[in-house]
């Protein structure tokens, strides 16, 4: 939990519990009134706008991507004009012309310009009835830090009427955010960005654990000293000195705090030397993904075939899972027979992904029990009736596509129809060689199309003719019409499909016979089609990625997806690396990363694979609660559970989180894990053998809670290891 300063010094404190009176004007029957905080609005955009309003063009939704406070933010994106942005209408009952009142927004945005300036300006009619407008604060700031547009003391203009807030750029038309909004009585202070307020990763003093030390925290202090501790946490935070007891001592630090004779409390001591040695010496689990390595995604299963999806800000990459077989003792060649399973995996820095664990999608223990594989699967999101819906199409083996639907992008998933949505008995679909590999495009309409299809019939290497595209029905889960065949050169499978500056691109994987052929396209490759319309007809464009082989050494069949995030293309797509890197065969393939780059005339520039991929695009957040199963390296670390899923480690075993913002003085740690048999877990920075800075010590037979210790010398950005001396499930952890 982090900690806001004090919106206010206080001169006094009643101890006694008497709350400090605002003095505010006059207000009509309806008129808002302000809390003891003295705002009017705070808009904090954890679960909703604020009924802040799209202004001009642009789409507006809650990113969890980099919130100035809390999980969310509000973003504003597709602007078209600078002075489009977001905006709030002022209740006329409250907000007067004449008067003066605090206004303040926090605003940052990630990408696009070395920097940008921004106003939080008003609109509104004069007593004319003309529209006029007037600029309340004004500031600059650099990609990806957050500034403060604040005026203490704003007179809204003589005669006023019909008031609208918003914010906007000067002359730039980028997305942006906005957290935090607050309108309130003349004279208040918002308080600075937690980034620059040392005491702000500090939960001691905040009593009723609302993310702010005020004088309430003070009067529930001395009523709880009197009267018991309702709850451990507010004990918990009242340990100010913390000796593991609360007294007067605790109560005297928090009123200094308050009246600002102190600017926060005293560091926690910490001895380690016990701790340090009971954890022993254990033999790091081995990693197959080199340190300086960003693919494959993740290296504690295989993953294939990645269909990718966006959602507030994170990016979903669902693949098949390609698990290991064996046959006595000894790996065997993968069966694609086998799987009746998906994988999810998420990210919203694209270097930490959190594995969200097995979809049991086919089978007759999986949600399609009419069906006997799941592969190649793709995603997408749609508002229907006013709610978000999630669809997760797969391949029945080479038989047909099937369609899951769930209220989050991680599920519960359920199967909506009971059978396939594509069969061979749909019409022009029942010659398809090969009825798999979908895709699916969400269009700016809000129609949905869906694309599949491969296999080449003998003799037809240069002209397979067996990719198919569609139009789905409202409910993303039927189709309209007959779908449309897709004559692609050269065709083998994976049907892809993206748009870029209005044209619609069907992306594939070329076959292995392509030799002499008039387009200059290679075999195992992905290829690309562009056209002016989601169901064609697409014209051939040319080679986007060679086969997998030329990158990575061991070849195969290639699957993929572009795609598009904070404005920057990616592909998506499989190799064997990390088969090989452990030293076995068997086409057991692994999802990478690598950027793309399009043409200003549309054409993609060639990608090479690559086992560096990609930077991490944003700082990892460890002062909200983040799942454990979400690290960039690992060594013996298997994941149990589906959605929220949970580590599970062994002595020896341990994990990477990297690029970790721990601010200036992270002092707490708390873990939510459990252990049959007793485990310490050291965290350290740097690398696994690296500087300890917590150890949490999980006891034996425990069931699954959290744990909450002190860390030393954490401060600034770090990776962060996790390190195991025995068996434990881990949940979660956040640092505070």
């Amino acid at each position: 939990m982090q900690l806001r300063k004090p919106l206010k010094k206080l001169c006094m404190v009643a101890v006694s519990g008497t709350m400090l009176a605002t003095m505010a004007p006059d207000f009509a029957v309806n008129a808002i009134n302000p809390d003891v905080n003295g705002y009017y609005y705070h808009d904090t955009f954890e679960d909703s706008s604020g009924d802040w309003e799209v202004r001009g063009e642009g789409e507006l939704t809650l990113s969890g991507r980099h919130p100035y406070w809390g999980t969310n933010a509000l973003l504003i994106k597709d602007r078209a004009k600078a002075w489009q942005g977001l905006q709030k209408k002022l209740d006329t009952d409250t907000f007067k012309a004449g008067q003066r009142y605090s206004f303040s927004v926090w605003v940052d945005y990630e990408d696009g310009e070395s920097s940008q300036n921004f106003l939080l300006s008003l609109q509104y009619n004069d007593s004319t009835g003309t529209t006029q407008y007037a600029h309340i604060a004004e500031g600059s700031t650099t990609a990806g830090k957050w500034i403060q547009l604040a005026n203490e003391s704003f007179q809204i203009p003589s005669g006023a009427s019909d008031l609208i807030l918003y914010v906007e750029t000067t002359d730039v038309t980028g997305n942006f955010y906005i957290d935090e909004a607050i309108v309130a009585v003349e004279g208040t202070t918002v308080g600075e960005t937690p980034k620059e307020d040392k005491t702000l990763t500090d939960p001691r003093g905040d009593i009723n654990y609302d993310g702010a030390i005020d004088v309430t925290d003070l009067v529930l202090f001395s009523r709880y000293m009197s009267q018991g501790w309702p709850v451990d946490q507010s004990k918990s935070n009242a340990d100010i000195d913390d000796n593991g007891k609360v007294d007067t001592t605790d109560l005297q630090l928090l009123k200094d705090y308050l009246v600002g004779n102190i600017v926060g409390f005293p560091a926690p001591e910490v001895d380690f030397s016990d701790l340090e040695r009971r954890f022993g010496s254990v033999n790091l689990a081995t990693c197959y993904k080199k340190n300086n390595e960003h693919n494959p995604l993740i290296s504690q299963y295989f993953g294939a075939d990645p269909g990718v999806m966006e959602y507030n800000g994170r990016i979903y990459v669902f693949m098949t899972d390609d698990h290991l077989l064996y046959s006595n003792g000894n790996i065997t060649d993968i069966k694609y027979s086998s799987i009746d399973c998906l994988r999810c995996i998420s990210s919203d820095d694209l270097v930490n992904w959190t594995d969200h664990g097995l979809i049991k999608a086919a089978g007759s223990n999986g949600l399609c029990k009419w069906g006997g594989n799941s592969w190649a699967p793709t995603a997408c999101h749609k508002k229907i009736n006013g709610k978000e819906k999630f669809f997760l199409y797969f391949a029945n083996g080479g038989n047909g596509i099937a369609v899951l639907e769930a209220d989050s992008p991680t599920g519960p998933w359920r199967d909506p129809i009971g059978k396939a949505l594509i069969s061979r008995s749909t019409p022009n679909c029942g010659n398809v060689e090969w009825l798999f590999d979908p895709a699916v495009l969400v269009d700016d309409d809000g129609t949905g199309y869906l694309y599949f299809g491969g296999g080449v019939p003998t003799g037809q290497d240069a002209h397979p003719k067996t990719a198919r595209c569609v139009k789905l029905g409202d409910d993303m889960t039927s189709i309209v019409g007959t779908p449309q065949m897709i004559d692609a050169p050269y065709l083998f499978e994976d049907s892809g499909i993206h748009k870029f500056n209005g044209k619609y691109y069907y992306s594939y994987c070329s076959n292995f016979n392509t030799g002499g052929n008039s387009y200059g396209l290679t075999g195992g490759a992905i290829n690309y089609m562009v056209s002016d319309s989601p169901l064609g007809p697409f014209t051939y464009k040319g080679e986007a990625f060679k086969g997998i082989g030329t990158f990575f050494g061991t070849g195969g069949n290639n699957h993929h997806t572009f795609y598009k995030f904070n404005n920057q293309w990616y592909l998506f797509y499989h190799a064997q690396y990390l088969q090989d890197s452990m030293g076995i065969k068997g086409g057991y393939r692994s999802t990478h990363i690598d950027k793309v780059t399009i043409n200003s005339d549309g054409t993609i520039q060639a990608v090479k694979g690559s086992k560096a991929g990609v930077d991490q695009v944003k700082s990892f957040d460890p002062f909200t609660t983040q799942r454990a199963a979400t690290f960039s390296h690992q060594g013996g670390i298997t994941i149990s559970g589906s959605g929220d899923s949970t580590v599970q480690a062994n002595k020896g075993s341990w994990y990477r989180v990297s690029g970790v913002d721990c601010g200036y003085s992270a002092k707490y740690i708390t873990v939510k894990a459990s252990s049959y048999s007793g485990c310490l877990i050291k965290v350290c920075k740097g690398r696994a053998t690296g500087t300890a800075v917590s150890y949490i010590e999980v006891p034996a037979g425990s069931s699954m809670k959290e744990f909450k210790v002190p860390v030393q010398n954490l401060s600034g950005k770090n990776d962060l290891y996790f390190v195991f001396n025995g068996s434990a499930s881990v949940d979660s952890w956040r640092l505070s």
